[in-house]
């Protein structure tokens, strides 16, 4: 049953260092910052973060990167025009990376939810991205074998949510939410809004409450909604 918190804080309580972290997001839409900036004020460290992208200009995940509590990060765009916090660390010799293709990223979390032990991916077939994988040949094309990605946690955002937990999401801020939601132990979800039940149709929850475990209502603007983000 998942529980309504309070604020952010209380939202990301007892995440313990070296934790596996899912955030959602793609570039700024739909990344839950309030929450990210709560996990800054946590303290965790030695993270490893997962997430589509690296981090824009110096807030939400950029600046959990810049307060050196991550120790690596798994995604699939590292470098954008503001992903200077990366591009300095990782130059620096101060965080790993490890590159997945954008629809692996997605499938191998979704493998997680799913219960799947791992499964064989065309992609990255003949490239460094390919190497050290076993790989098979079946019916004629070459596969390699990929691994689901696993969370302690997943912090995302979603639109609205009933006190059951249940989710709608807005727009192209939905992304890597739902998936991430099925994947990790602990789900956190901060909302803009959230009802009593029956104040969602069932017929459009995308993520049923079974998968959601705490709730925080969030007001205002975020950070990032200055940086053009949807959602």
């Amino acid at each position: 049953m998942a529980i309504v918190v309070a604020d952010a804080d209380e939202a990301v309580s007892g995440i313990a260092d070296s934790s596996t972290v899912l955030i959602g997001g793609f570039g700024p839409a739909g990344q839950p910052v309030e929450l990210v900036e709560a996990l800054i004020r946590s303290g965790a460290k030695d993270l490893t973060v997962v997430n589509n992208n690296a981090g824009n200009s110096r807030v939400g995940l950029a600046a959990l990167l810049a307060n050196g509590q991550v120790r690596k990060i798994i995604c699939s765009f590292p470098r954008q025009a503001d992903s200077y916090v990366f591009d300095e660390l990782y130059r620096a010799g101060k965080i790993e990376l490890e590159v997945v293709p954008q629809g692996n990223l997605a499938e191998r979390i979704r493998a997680a939810g799913a219960g799947i032990g791992a499964f064989f991916c065309p992609t990255g077939v003949g490239t460094p991205l390919g190497e050290g994988k076993e790989r098979r040949t079946i019916n004629g094309r070459d596969y390699v074998l990929e691994y689901p990605i696993k969370g302690d946690i997943a912090l995302i955002k979603a639109h609205r949510a009933d006190t059951l937990g249940n989710l709608v999401y807005r727009k192209t801020a939905r992304n890597f939410g739902p998936v991430m939601a099925t994947a990790a132990k602990i789900t956190v979800v901060q909302v803009s809004e959230i009802v009593e039940p029956g104040g969602i149709d069932p017929e459009v929850v995308v993520t049923p409450g079974i998968f959601v475990d705490r709730i925080v209502q969030i007001a205002g603007i975020s950070p990032l909604a200055e940086l053009g983000a949807a959602g």
